[in-house]
């Protein structure tokens, strides 16, 4: 798959998607045409092996689909095989999430009661007033859906139909002009997600939404000030976007979750004083070569780092007492992990992509007193085999938690 959405970004991407599909056999092009995905990210071609399994042969996936789907990162090479087993073969509970497809001209079928009330409705494209007016209608009884669309018109106006809509994602806003169309929906938003465009786009008509919980933001920082206001944030996501350090970031108390995704901001001093920050994924961050504030982060129980090219230490992290699982991908200037050693509740760590090491750079971390897992991608089988044998502990497996005490 190709992705040409992002100029800076243009290449080569392997995505996996979780099909509706389950058989006794080997799946065949003709078992799985036009069966539609269930789940889809961004992974790692060695998500095929770890889970066991195969190439084997060639299938048109995008077949049967309106449209292609927006593409989220993905967790960890595990996540595919672990979503496949609770969704197919455990059946531990019903699901709770779902996703929608509408377009034009909206049938019947498309407005069905919704089986659990939580997920995501897709449009395809832009739908005329009437339809408009009924899907507002009917996600009204469904206050916990989102909206998602892709590629927008030049504004939102359309959202007049949506007056009680929560729940917004606009995953490619390409041709999108002005986010006024917002004052269509209520002071109580929760989520939003904007995703790039080919201007940036003025953020004061957030500054109202003092409710909203999630916030993904690419691209955007005309009067990126608004964020200041939004002090109910609790997730945050940062892409392409450069702030000269996170002062814009005090007053949100009762943030979570942080992630800052390329963009230039290299000055972290201040994340210890950010929220209450459990989770934080640092990625492609140009200049950025001090993390030192992470080792002061307590109530920090899930890191995830991607290549940081010009980051080469770990800081002490003695004083992150609630750090459970840590992730380091292609973080290629690291050499020593001594430093993760110093976490009083390690569990997990997760290193992908990481030739630089060699088995023995991980015995620092061998007899800890809470490690649970460990994944080794040192890129090279023997070296992987030599560093499992060493821990003789599962690899780390599926999504984590961070949320939980």
């Amino acid at each position: 798959y190709v992705d040409q959405s992002r100029e800076h970004e243009a290449g080569t991407t392997f995505v996996g998607l979780l099909l509706n599909w389950s058989g006794k056999g080997p799946p065949t092009a003709e078992a799985i045409a036009g069966r539609l995905p269930v789940d889809i990210a961004r992974t790692y071609v060695a998500a095929i092996g770890e889970a066991g399994g195969a190439v084997l042969g060639r299938s048109p996936l995008w077949d049967g689909m309106r449209s292609r789907p927006r593409v989220p990162d993905g967790c960890d090479h595990r996540y595919p095989a672990f979503q496949a087993e609770q969704r197919f073969v455990k059946e531990l509970r019903p699901p709770r999430y779902e996703r929608r497809q509408v377009g034009s001209p909206l049938t019947e079928e498309m407005l069905l009661p919704a089986r659990t009330g939580q997920g995501v409705v897709e449009l395809d494209g832009p739908l005329p007033d009437d339809d408009c007016r009924r899907l507002g209608d009917w996600l009204q009884h469904y206050p916990d859906m989102a909206l998602s669309m892709g590629r927008t018109s030049t504004d939102l106006e359309f959202l007049r139909f949506f007056p009680s809509q929560r729940r917004l994602t606009i995953a490619s806003a390409y041709a999108l002009t002005s986010l006024d169309g917002l004052r269509h929906l209520p002071n109580d938003l929760e989520a939003l997600q904007l995703g790039e465009s080919r201007q940036k786009l003025d953020l004061s008509p957030l500054a109202r939404f003092g409710s909203l919980k999630s916030l993904w933001l690419d691209g955007h920082s005309k009067h990126v000030e608004a964020l200041a206001s939004l002090t109910s944030l609790e997730e945050l996501s940062l892409r392409s976007i450069t702030l000269p350090d996170l002062s814009l970031l005090l007053p949100m108390a009762n943030l979570l979750s942080l992630k800052i995704k390329l963009g230039g901001t290299a000055d972290i001093r201040l994340l210890p004083r950010v929220g209450r920050i459990r989770y934080l994924e640092l990625w492609r961050i140009r200049g950025l070569s001090d993390i030192s504030a992470i080792g002061e982060m307590p109530h920090l129980r899930s890191l995830f780092l991607q290549t940081l090219k010009h980051v080469e230490t770990i800081p002490d992290l003695s004083s992150a007492v609630a750090l459970r699982r840590v992730g380091l991908d292609t973080m290629k200037g690291i050499r020593d992990l001594r430093p993760l050693a110093s976490a009083p509740m390690l569990e997990e760590v997760a290193l992908i992509e990481m030739p630089q090491l060699q088995p023995n750079d991980l015995r620092p971390l061998v007899g800890l007193p809470h490690l649970k897992a460990v994944t080794a991608g040192l890129c090279s089988q023997r070296k992987n085999d030599a560093a499992e044998a060493m821990f003789g502990l599962p690899q780390v497996s599926g999504p984590f938690d961070w949320r939980k005490d």
